[in-house]
């Protein structure tokens, strides 16, 4: 009976030792998901305005479109790719509200937000080195001011209501809808719709088109987590049960 029970004890020990391994393996591939497409989206934000900005010739209508279109384009793309490995967050503020909704741990989170702003700023100096510019050259860009603050509220609030008013009812169409309101909301909010605070400070380390003052970045991150925060409650109201 002892040496049955001891082969059910070591039997169990294995069992719970290859569950604890694959859930750290698991996390390690979630945590990678989000730092490689936080890289991406911001090789391609800052990538985007720096090549439009040479090719508008001062122009800064066209300038805009040629970041905005490649912006709202590469976030169908990373959504669809990298949502069924860690559900494609790239975002401090849609971390937040998954958290809100209990839906991620807090140590989870803290390790998705560290991992989103690395990969953010990754993705700002591999755009520079592609594009032949100091590695790190921090922003001059001026955005500040109430007009600034409340649009990044307003911008942030829509792209999590985006998220969250789909996510039950029309998971597939979340790739599609968030690369289209970020498109949309470059053009319909005067801060071109940062609406991310690991994007607002990889941004701040470049002095280009997409910049923004390192001085700025601060004001710009209160008001995009407070709208998340507004987002996530107003949904929570909205698509309660009967």
């Amino acid at each position: 009976m002892t040496s049955v029970l001891y082969g059910i004890h070591i039997s169990a020990i294995t069992v719970m030792t290859a569950s604890l391994v694959h859930g750290t393996e698991k996390m390690q591939r979630r945590l990678f998901a989000e730092w490689l497409g936080t890289l991406f989206l911001l090789a391609t934000v800052v990538g985007s305005g720096i090549m439009a900005e040479n090719l508008a010739g001062g122009n800064v209508a066209i300038a805009l479109l040629g970041n905005t279109i490649p912006t709202g384009a590469i976030l169908v793309v990373l959504i669809l790719v990298f949502g069924p490995i860690s559900g494609a967050h790239f975002n401090p503020a849609v971390t937040l509200a998954f958290y809100i909704r209990k839906e991620i741990s807090a140590r989870e989170s803290g390790l998705f937000v560290l991992v989103q702003i690395i990969g953010g700023i990754t993705g700002v100096l591999i755009a520079h080195l592609m594009f032949d510019l100091a590695l790190v050259d921090p922003s001059t860009h001026d955005r500040t001011g109430m007009s600034q603050w409340i649009s990044e509220f307003v911008a942030t609030f829509g792209l999590v209501a985006t998220i969250l008013g789909l996510v039950r009812s029309r998971p597939e169409a979340i790739p599609y809808a968030v690369g289209l309101y970020i498109t949309a909301a470059y053009w319909f909010t005067s801060s071109t719709s940062f609406a991310n605070p690991a994007v607002t400070i990889a941004r701040g380390f470049s002095d280009t088109f997409a910049g923004i003052n390192p001085a700025h970045v601060s004001m710009f991150i209160v008001m995009q987590l407070l709208a998340a925060i507004a987002a996530t409650f107003t949904f929570k109201w909205l698509l309660q049960d009967d």
